[in-house]
């Protein structure tokens, strides 16, 4: 099997065939055996084989025993094995968003790349618990559980621009870059589909805005005004383009210095 890329019918007859084996091993008590063969195969570099191998146990009919075994996973030393193990207990608990949140707490600084996969799941299945419960992550002392807090929200950018835009103010000062990248991140996707609801929220930023601030929001703006000039019209409406032109002519004139500053450097960008 291949160290990176998706899966093959051939890849997934392997997997497959390695999986009956580990079932057998564990018919007969044989943890030491089974163990061996699983640990070997999720030691791999290979996302999708971990994936896989991780939800594919979760056929086994004796839940509890196969449980025992991935457990332990969960704090090996190999991140392969860990992931393999986060995948599981996801696919076990997939419909108990209560359970998943509490598997997340333990893993997010051992498996961030799953849990960036496993939080994108549960805003599209469960986007009312994420609400509710992810709040909690962006007053972490730990920053990048506050980075991790906004994945996957663009899955509600067109539902529920208003729960976005204040979670992003509870975080628009945040000193650590790798939560102001998941800001300009989710701050681009968010005004790409309701501009006219999130461009006020940023020029009330702005007009109040530190240097740390306005550098948050020139990136975001930067890439929006690029989108607005772009030759393609993928990832852009004639609404989302009007109103961006709009907003900037209007920050231009506006008597805040922050705000017409901005409005001064994005002009240069779709004026070019």
């Amino acid at each position: 099997m291949n160290e990176i890329g998706r899966l093959d019918g051939d890849d997934r007859k392997e997997l497959n065939e390695l999986l009956d084996n580990i079932f057998a091993h564990l018919d007969k008590d044989e943890f030491e055996k089974a163990k061996k063969k699983l640990y070997k195969v999720s030691k791999t570099p290979n996302y999708f084989i971990r994936e896989y191998l991780g939800k594919s146990l979760t056929d086994y009919s004796n839940k509890a025993k196969v449980s025992k075994l991935v457990k332990p996973m969960l704090k090996h030393k190999i991140y392969g094995v860990r992931a393999t193990a986060l995948f599981f207990f996801y696919e076990l608990d997939k419909n108990d968003p209560d359970t998943l949140f509490q598997l997340l707490e333990k893993t997010f600084d051992s498996v961030p790349w799953e849990v960036e996969s496993v939080i994108n799941d549960m805003w599209n299945e469960f986007p009312d618990f994420m609400k509710e419960n992810i709040v909690e992550w962006i007053k972490s002392e730990n920053s990048q559980k506050r980075a991790l807090s906004f994945h996957g929200m663009e899955n509600i950018a067109k539902t529920d621009p208003g729960y976005i835009m204040e979670f992003i103010s509870k975080a628009i000062d945040d000193d650590r870059i790798e939560v102001q990248k998941k800001i300009t991140h989710i701050l681009t996707q968010v005004a790409r589909s309701n501009p006219i609801f999130v461009f006020p929220y940023i020029r009330e930023w702005l007009s109040v805005g530190s240097e740390k601030r306005i550098k948050t929001i020139w990136v975001s703006m930067k890439k929006l005004a690029n989108i607005v000039v772009q030759r393609s019209r993928r990832d852009k409406s004639e609404d989302f383009v009007l109103l961006t032109q709009q907003t900037i002519e209007d920050w231009v004139r506006d008597e805040n210095e922050n705000v017409s500053a901005m409005g001064e450097r994005l002009t240069y960008i779709i004026n070019r």
